[in-house]
């Protein structure tokens, strides 16, 4: 356990950014999840809506620096990639 003030205070801040952290991270998670069993069903306007969501989420949580800029790019590329193969199918 730490003994000085600023070490006690580092391990109730990195606390707090911990928890909050991992709500936008399992927000981030549910937003694609979404996008994808949308783009499975194959309802392109769901698809495209969900879609849109998952990017602004990743967005959101790529800013805040709890995922790696290129981390977020790699799954909106996929996803994007996935809803533009939907939508010519159509």
């Amino acid at each position: 356990m730490a003994n000085h003030k600023s070490a006690l205070k580092r391990i109730r801040s990195n606390e707090k950014k911990r928890v909050n952290n991992r709500i936008f991270r399992s927000r981030t998670r549910t937003e694609m999840k979404k996008a994808r069993t949308a783009i499975a069903e194959g309802n392109v306007d769901q698809a495209r809506e969900a879609t849109v969501q998952a990017v602004r989420a990743l967005d959101k949580a790529a800013v805040k620096g709890i995922l790696h800029p290129n981390n977020a790019a790699r799954h909106k590329s996929h996803l994007m990639k996935a809803l533009a193969s939907l939508e010519a199918s159509k």
